[in-house]
Formats: structure tokens, C-alpha cells, sequence
């Protein structure tokens, strides 16, 4: 998939673990463990920008694209 998610990445760079980013955006863990590891089909605007605020990022630090 030429969409990558670096939601790991900015997780790293935040020192943030999943179970305290799944509390901050009101995620499953099952689902962000999707979007982590670039199994997502989709991701709404509203988990992006939940994502983002929690992360103090932009959406271009969380998806990239790559031919």
C-alpha cells in the first residue's frame, strides 16, 4: 500500500504508549493497533484530528505517501 501510517513513529517520538493514546482519543486498542501497524483500509477525520491533538502533530507526520 503506498499509504504509510507512522503512528508508531510519533508514538516514539512522544515517549506515548498505546494504552494511554487509546484513553487520550477514546479508541479500542484493537483499532489502533490496526492503524498502527498499516492494516486500516480508512481512517475518519475525526480520529485524525483526535490523533493529531493528542500527539501535538500534523497529519502529514502521521500519514505519507510513497510510490
Amino acid at each position: 500500500m503506498p499509504i504509510i501510517v507512522n503512528l508508531d513513529v510519533m508514538m516514539a517520538k512522544r515517549k506515548m504508549s498505546l494504552n494511554e493514546l487509546s484513553e487520550k482519543v477514546d479508541l479500542t486498542l484493537s483499532n489502533l493497533s490496526i492503524l498502527k501497524t498499516g492494516k486500516a483500509k480508512a481512517i475518519r477525520f475525526s480520529t485524525l484530528e483526535a490523533l493529531c491533538k493528542a500527539l501535538d502533530c500534523e497529519p502529514g507526520d502521521l500519514l505519507e505517501y510513497k510510490k
